[in-house]
């Protein structure tokens, strides 16, 4: 009986493996209809990439990187998570909210928003200058660190 379990689990363990491979593409079609919206309208350089992360069977996330190195990560939905500019490029400013723009442009004149994430707990900005920022969703400042 302890084998049959064993055998059991190994075999779900397997199956469960082999559903949550990743799978890779270059044709931005395939991306849920907001992320592409979000594409076109903010970022003038092409898809490059895109993983797209599976977990039990369906997707979870798809990650795209375009061409000049921006990597952009959204939910399943096409919803953004998370923007990363490549080497000293900033971040769209069309991509992060303009309270949030405000503040940085007015206590850390001079650097760029080289990332921004968003998740449950509010928004994380990082900066040229190795400084990043912490904000609601809704753009209030709460802390920065380094």
């Amino acid at each position: 009986m302890k084998k049959f379990i064993m055998s059991l689990a190994l075999i779900a363990g397997i199956s469960l493996g082999a559903s949550a491979r990743d799978e890779y593409s270059t044709d931005a079609s395939i991306l849920p209809e907001a992320a592409q919206t979000v594409i076109t309208d903010n970022f003038k350089s092409e898809v490059s990439s895109i993983k797209i992360e599976r977990t039990l069977g369906s997707v979870s996330e798809y990650e795209v990187t375009l061409t000049d190195g921006t990597e952009i990560s959204f939910d399943r939905f096409g919803d953004w998570e998370s923007v990363e500019a490549e080497r000293s490029a900033a971040v769209p400013s069309s991509i992060v909210l303009a309270p949030i723009r405000d503040y940085v442009a007015k206590n850390y004149a001079g650097a760029k928003i080289t990332g921004i994430e968003r998740d449950r707990r509010g928004i994380e900005v990082d900066l040229s200058n190795g400084i990043d920022l912490h904000f609601s969703h809704t753009g209030k400042f709460y802390r920065a660190s380094r």
